[in-house]
């Protein structure tokens, strides 16, 4: 069973035809108690794909904090996929009033920004310190967005042009928001409205395909038929908003507490910015410090308290609880528990789900690996218990038993108490990797060290462009000794790192063809594999 199917399960639970039809009247606010666990994705995501309520309706769900808030989202794209789910992060590093700005996550900050006019079905997860900054105007965002199609018909020196007019920054290659590159007919962008960069390829002055690519092999990977370029929004003083002015009328806010989210709010708007965040450095002249004054103004990048009270009140409100059902019209009570707590006592296991089987309810394990499902189901069976389960592919943050159901939902990580990491779409904008980028190729000097995963220890030559039948292609040039030379693609760059020896120590070049290099992994081959073992 995949974890998605859930949802057809869900379709049947006999408060969601209620809570449809509550969210469908003119109540302001619908109140849900009883919520626990990671039920309120699976409850969220069987409205989505099967109730009319959240057809065409973007939702907001504000959680508490960064870290509730990514397990939300996790959850979310683990059932329906990222098409539909978007994060919408703070854009500075840890607390607001540090200003320290966060490339990946203006990224999705802009992401969010350009999606919500273009589909009105989606999941929005965010916290109250992203929705305390300010954000571009929707007339600005317009303004600054290039929106391209297959088959269009653009001049290429054109694009160029209006790319420069918006601070994108030519490059030899792309490897970081804001930067564009010009190879004969194909035009490579990195936008900051999209995790990946694109590229687009012209056959004369239209657009014959947009693909996105990987920054580290440079190679293609998915068609779009069309995309939005988007410059850095975040170093616009002027002409912002709050984000909730972003939204269209009909959007709805799920959040546990209206009080928490405003005090939140409120906090940050008092401390505003620390003074060694304006002014970081000494050596800055009068005029810098005055810039970075203006920059980081707490009146023209974060949002007033009130307006952000009176902005909240115009939205239909869902709040999430966990205590008892009040007598209110506008309350609705579900029956869920958190998965027990178990630390790998399996006589407490055997008892626990037997006690739930003897009550008529059904077990269902939920797992990223077919491998844990299985080793529960031999210990099971070497135990000569009866106890029967349904897999569920792919697993959720909380496990939880629904009472309304006669079900359990429980997670092999919480059995096994293994730690669960949520992961959020764009840490792949920000994850560092081993391996050389073009970054880092951009700041090598001629004759510095590089080691090939295959030929050993050179020296690097340089970017070049060598024939490649009709075509010219780009490669790295690297020196061995007796200057022999290996050209490497670019699209091969996860074979080649920097040489990490030693200070003032330097190395061997290994020479081509003898065998040496292979014969001095060997010995590190083994040692991994006893390690392994």
């Amino acid at each position: 069973m995949r974890l998605d199917e859930l949802t057809d399960l869900y379709r049947l639970h006999p408060q969601l035809q209620a809570l449809n039809r509550l969210l469908l009247s003119d109540e302001r606010t619908v109140r849900l108690n009883g919520i626990q666990g990671s039920s309120v994705p699976v409850l969220f995501s069987t409205l989505m794909k099967h109730f009319n309520c959240a057809q065409d309706v973007p939702y907001v769900f504000i959680m508490d904090d960064e870290e509730e808030a990514g397990y939300l989202y996790h959850d979310f794209v683990q059932v329906l996929g990222d098409e539909k789910v978007l994060f919408f992060p703070s854009s500075f590093k840890r607390a607001v009033k540090y200003g320290q700005r966060d490339s990946g996550n203006e990224i999705m900050r802009t992401e969010v920004l350009s999606r919500i006019h273009d589909a009105t079905s989606l999941f929005i997860v965010t916290t109250p310190s992203a929705l305390s900054e300010m954000v571009v105007t929707r007339e600005k965002l317009n303004q600054q967005t290039i929106s391209l199609s297959e088959g269009e018909r653009v001049d290429i020196a054109f694009m160029q042009e209006t790319l420069l007019n918006l601070k994108f920054n030519r490059v030899d290659y792309v490897y970081e928001p804001g930067q564009y590159a010009v190879r004969g007919s194909i035009l490579d962008v990195f936008s900051y409205s999209c995790e990946y960069p694109f590229r687009i390829d012209f056959f004369g002055d239209d657009v014959d395909s947009i693909r996105t690519f990987d920054v580290n092999t440079q190679l293609s990977e998915k068609r779009l038929a069309s995309v939005n370029i988007v410059p850095q929004l975040s170093v616009e003083a002027e002409n912002r908003q709050c984000f909730l002015e972003f939204l269209p009328p009909s959007a709805r806010l799920v959040l546990k507490s209206k009080v928490y989210v405003h005090d939140v709010v409120e906090q940050i708007f008092h401390d505003g910015f620390l003074q060694q965040a304006i002014i970081a450095g000494e050596d800055k002249t009068e005029l810098e410090e005055f810039q970075e004054r203006e920059k980081l103004a707490r009146d023209t990048l974060l949002v007033r308290p009130s307006s952000f009270r009176l902005l909240a009140d115009r939205f239909r409100t869902i709040e999430l609880s966990g205590g008892q059902a009040d007598s209110s019209a506008d309350v609705l009570s579900f029956s869920t528990r958190v998965q027990p707590v178990y630390h790998k006592n399996f006589d407490l296991i055997f008892q626990s789900f037997q006690d739930f089987m003897a009550k008529g309810y059904r077990l269902y394990i939920l797992a990223d690996s077919e491998k844990q499902t299985e080793r529960l189901r031999q210990i099971f069976e070497d135990k000569q218990s009866n106890i029967s389960f349904t897999p569920v592919k792919r697993t959720l943050h909380c496990g939880y038993v629904d009472d309304n159901l006669k079900a359990c939902f429980f997670t092999d990580h919480q059995i096994f108490d293994r730690y669960h990491k949520y992961n959020l779409k764009s840490e792949k904008a920000h994850r560092g990797r081993v391996a050389l980028t073009l970054k880092e190729i951009q700041q090598f000097e001629l004759g510095d060290y590089v080691v090939h995963i295959d030929h050993g220890i050179g020296r690097f030559g340089g970017l070049v462009r060598i024939p490649n039948g009709e075509q010219m292609q780009e490669v790295i040039k690297l020196i061995y000794n007796h200057d022999d030379i290996v050209f490497v693609s670019i699209h091969s760059l996860h074979k080649v790192s920097k040489y990490k020896g030693q200070e003032g120590e330097q190395p061997r070049i290994s020479t081509l063809g003898t065998g040496a290099w292979e014969r001095m992994k060997e010995p590190r081959r083994r040692l991994r594999t006893l390690r392994a073992t």
